[in-house]
């Protein structure tokens, strides 16, 4: 058990984190098991968006959050060709 008033304080912000990190990576496990049953266009971006999150929360390894999204993305590219959407052009500054 922590003795001083910091590492006391450490341990609570730990067992904060590591409920919040656990809850971000079942979404994700739940996710990517959801969208490789369904093989639907809107699971698949949503298990990526979740991947790409926990990557940048630093519960997953952002290498792992890229296998993750290579198997979605074979996922989408059987059989059917995805258009990339289009940016809308940026505007110029008045001077």
């Amino acid at each position: 058990m922590p003795v001083t008033k910091t590492a006391k304080r450490a341990l609570r912000v730990a067992k904060r984190k590591f409920k919040v990190n656990n809850i971000i990576r079942k979404q994700l496990e739940v996710a990517v098991r959801v969208a490789k049953k369904d093989k639907t266009l809107a699971k698949i971006s949503a298990a990526i968006k979740l991947a790409d999150r926990g990557a940048k929360k630093n519960v997953i390894h952002k290498n792992k959050a890229s296998r993750i999204k290579k198997v979605l993305g074979r996922l989408t590219l059987k059989g059917k060709t995805i258009t990339p959407s289009k940016k809308k052009a940026a505007k110029k500054k008045k001077k």
